[in-house]
């Protein structure tokens, strides 16, 4: 893998600052003093024509009048002169520039004119932007500080990404107080060009960064965003402070969901599933990037607390209510154990107070006790300095004692003096300090998050289960029927269609508009039934008294139309027929009342819900949100995070409901909306769940015409290409399937790697690998089928290896052209794999709109340039490497 195509922004041989100035007031000159403060070591040019030399530097009129190539512009005058400068750029060869200047897309109509005039005069010259409006680029390791912002930056292994300048100066001193340092620091700014995305990939490969913290105000591109945040959070932690929120959209919606839903809500569901950690404070921010950073790894939430005061564990008791984590209950063994250690008057139960007299020895055995006990994912050790403590060997017998364990130990010493050389001893350890207990618990909360959206990361599920097709194209038919007669909302039996369309049990349904109707239906159904108002302009029909349930008698349903439709009528004099249902009366001794969901959100797409229904759906206000596509194990994590959980296990007289049929009904909303990119809103309420199954008792949808490229542009993350899914057989007629990659193919690639001969890993690889390390398997199998492909060929055949080969393409950033790699086992060559994985791939690649495929090949690989000679490929020399080759193919031809 050749350098990043982002290197010149952060590793600089040569910068040009134009707008450079000697008045202590300018930007220009903040600018060029923090480069020399900095100890920038390669050339710096300071451009203004007003001067010759500059802070005592030679000084260019404009960026032609510099001799030598030039890797990044800093840009700092005023807007309206930026396009000229863009275009030197480009006239100079610059692909690298930092715009700092404001007054562009911020500004109204006039500033986004000249934004758009920038980036056409980019785009023209291949030049990338990071900015307008921003702070800056600071790269502390390469000696560079192209930014206006006070101070010098120290060098560390965070990365902090920020849309907000101001925000990011103000976690920079914060973080100066806190003496932590940074690999790298970005401000995005107006992000008209280059965005979080490939800041996010560039960071994830960096050596030099072990933890990424992140300011994020808003996103333009929801899934080249996720993207590059599952592509960083594939590797190392990503933390994120989210502000700014989208409610506004949510308020005119006509459904429950829609009301109840908000963009902040669906925010959180979308980081969950690139794996990222949200937190709300920049103290959190650092809290959760003290704790991550040291990989700790952690399997539950279960918490047990060691302290030797009552109050500071009472209120890390509290804290961990607050934030979702369990307090851990000590086993027997545990109890027994610490009885014979600690005095008998210690607390006897989670926290473990080991009493105000507490030892070093007290420390550490219990210590030693929570570690060992299977009922216990990690610990929070407190301390409080009391006349009989030491809290400086303690510390050091607490780091000792972590070191023998893979649980997470997190410190707390409160106080001031007395504890300060405690804490500079944890500063040098593996075991994450924090002043107080509160803010350690959240560090635990924080680590138990990251685990979990870590479990969210890897799951890719399909968009649908081929043993239960749905009927896609007779659901699009109904809703388009609706559309063309102008209408978006759906009546009762339409939505109830769309249901049983994908295999959601719905109450049955009948249409009535007159008393003698209503009476022949319910005969038919039989009693007792409900009577519902069945009009568009009604969506809550509780709400203007439209529903009577339990009407037993034909007799009755005659008069409960009439008055309502009287009642209506008298209400909304303007109707002239009012339209009813009537249904049976659907009657369960176990059922609860469940109302699933879907809003769409104006960035992240469809989002789905699921929580506590009935009439008081606002009132109760439970609802987990999650986007789709969804798999069980996704929709179980779900369902777990409602208050409705507890509510559908036993329950006093009750049995538990049938979770597999909700399970079931959520996996088929998540279909639907996969596959309906038309159904912008969507309420089930009541969805009845009991012990025997689940079943939609009233249901509504709002659609609308949409126009989209391809299946599942409206979803942010992408599904598994079920579809591209092919079998083949061989030359040897074994039978051979060709799939995507997925994550749970990692021990199938070891596998494959280890079964390779040296010389093919050399070809494939052009360097000496004996095996993947975790990082290039992650990387490997863990792929975004958005901007990136695998195929692996696999076969049962038992008298052939489970794997034959992997062929794969990357997007490059232009977007239309993709570098790819193939590398077929040693033993099943001449088989024909090879160009069975190319053709897909290129196949592939085509429909994704890549125009050209092109990869570096040594010379020495006979075999892969004959297969792409025969596959039309143009072989080019390397100019810059005698043993290399470029193959090169026009997809279009």
């Amino acid at each position: 893998m050749g350098p990043h195509y982002l290197k010149h922004f952060f590793t600089p041989q040569s910068v040009a600052i134009v707008g450079a100035s000697e008045r202590p007031d300018s930007v220009g000159y903040r600018l060029f003093i923090n480069m020399q403060e900095a100890g920038f070591k390669g050339e710096l040019y300071p451009v203004n024509h007003k001067h010759e030399v500059l802070l005592g530097v030679k000084a260019y009129p404009e960026l032609k009048a510099i001799q030598g190539d030039i890797d990044l512009v800093v840009v700092a005058t005023p807007a309206p002169s930026v396009p000229s400068v863009m275009r030197q750029c480009g006239e100079k060869g610059v692909k690298s520039v930092i715009i700092i200047t404001a007054g562009f897309g911020e500004l109204g109509e006039e500033g986004i004119r000249l934004q758009q005039e920038v980036l056409g005069i980019a785009q023209r010259f291949g030049i990338r932007l990071i900015g307008p409006n921003c702070l800056g680029v600071v790269r502390p390791s390469g000696y560079l500080n192209a930014t206006f912002g006070d101070g010098v930056v120290k060098d560390g292994n965070l990365a902090l990404l920020s849309q907000s300048g101001a925000v990011c100066t103000a976690i920079l001193d914060w973080a100066k107080c806190q003496d932590i340092g940074f690999s790298t620091v970005v401000s995005m700014g107006g992000a008209a060009d280059i965005d979080f995305g490939e800041v996010l990939d560039f960071l994830a490969t960096d050596t030099k960064t072990t933890g990424i913290l992140m300011y994020v105000e808003g996103i333009r591109d929801a899934r080249r965003f996720l993207s590059g945040l599952k592509a960083a959070a594939r590797l190392k932690p990503v933390i994120l402070i989210k502000s700014g929120r989208h409610e506004a959209g949510c308020k005119a919606a006509m459904s429950h969901t829609g009301a109840m839903v908000g963009g902040d809500s669906v925010f959180d569901a979308a980081i969950a599933r690139a794996g990222v950690v949200r937190v709300y404070s920049i103290a959190e921010l650092f809290s959760a990037a003290r704790v991550l950073a040291n990989n700790y790894t952690v399997n539950g939430d279960r918490l047990a607390i060691i302290t030797n005061a009552g109050g500071p564990g009472v209120m890390s008791t509290d804290r961990a209510e607050d934030v979702g984590v369990s307090m851990a209950s000590l086993s027997q063994s545990s109890i027994d154990a610490l009885n014979s250690s600690l005095p008998v008057h210690w607390s006897h139960a989670n926290p473990i107070d080991i009493l105000g007299d507490a030892s070093s020895d007290r420390y550490q055995n219990a210590l030693a006790v929570c570690l060992a006990d299977e009922q216990i994912d990690g610990v929070l050790v407190i301390l409080t300095p009391q006349a009989m403590t030491e809290p400086t060997h303690v510390a050091q017998c607490i780091i000792d004692a972590a070191k023998l364990s893979t649980k997470p130990v997190l410190a707390s010493w409160t106080g001031g003096a007395k504890v300060q050389q405690g804490r500079e001893l944890f500063a040098n350890s593996n075991v994450a300090h924090f002043s107080t207990p509160e803010t350690a618990v959240d560090a635990f909360s924080f680590l138990t998050h990251f685990t979990q959206n870590q479990r969210l990361l890897k799951q890719i599920p399909s968009i649908r289960a081929e043993s239960t097709l749905p009927d896609v194209q007779g659901a699009r038919l109904i809703i388009e029927r609706v559309l063309a007669e102008g209408r978006q909302v759906l009546t009762a039996q339409e939505a109830k269609a769309i249901l049983s369309a994908f295999h959601i049990p719905v109450t049955q349904t009948i249409k009535v508009t007159s008393a003698k109707d209503a009476m022949i239906a319910a005969q038919t159904m039989g009693f007792p039934v409900v009577l519902k108002v069945n009009m568009p302009e009604f969506s809550h029909k509780s709400d203007i008294g439209g529903v009577k349930l339990n009407i037993a008698s034909v007799h009755e349903i005659s008069m409960c139309f009439l008055e309502m439709e009287a009642e209506i009528k008298q209400k909304y004099p303007e109707t002239e027929v009012v339209g009813m249902t009537v249904e049976p009366m659907f009657k369960s001794s176990s059922g609860r009342e469940l109302m699933v969901g879907v809003v769409r959100d104006p960035v992240f797409g469809p989002a789905i819900s699921v929580g506590l229904g009935g009439t008081m759906v606002e009132i109760l206000n439970d609802s987990a949100v999650a986007l789709p596509p969804l798999n069980v194990y996704m929709v179980e994590q779900m369902i777990a995070r409602t208050k409705a959980a507890k509510y559908l296990q036993v329950f006093r007289q009750l049995p538990a409901a049938n979770m597999a049929a909700l399970i079931e009904v959520l996996l088929n909303i998540s279909s639907m909306v996969s596959e309906l990119p038309e159904i912008i809103e969507l309420d089930i309420n009541p969805l009845i769940v009991d012990a025997h199954g689940a079943i939609a008792v009233d249901a509504r949808i709002k659609a609308e015409t949409v126009h989209q490229l391809s299946p599942y542009a409206h979803l942010a993350i992408h599904p598994y290409p079920h579809e591209l899914i092919d079998y083949q057989q061989l030359k040897n007629g074994v039978n051979i399937t060709v799939r995507p990659i997925r994550p749970e193919d990692a021990m199938l690639e070891q596998n494959f790697m280890h079964r390779l001969s040296d010389k093919t890993k050399y070809f494939r690889f052009m360097k000496d690998l004996h095996e993947l390390t975790p990082e290039m398997i992650v990387r490997f199998t863990q792929i975004d089928y958005d901007r990136e492909m695998a195929f692996v060929a696999i076969t049962e055949d038992a008298n052939m290896p489970a794997e034959l080969g992997v062929g794969r393409y990357m997007k490059n950033p232009d977007g239309y052209s993709a570098d790819f790699a193939l590398v077929v086992a040693d033993d099943c060559q001449g088989l024909g794999v090879g160009a069975k994985l190319m053709k897909i791939l290129m196949q592939t690649a085509k429909n994704q709109g890549i125009t050209f495929f092109e990869a570096e090949i040594l010379s020495a690989n006979v075999a892969m340039l004959s297969l792409m000679k025969k596959l039309g490929f143009s072989i080019e020399v390397v100019a810059e490497h005698t043993d290399i080759v470029r193959a090169l193919k026009d997809l279009r031809q």
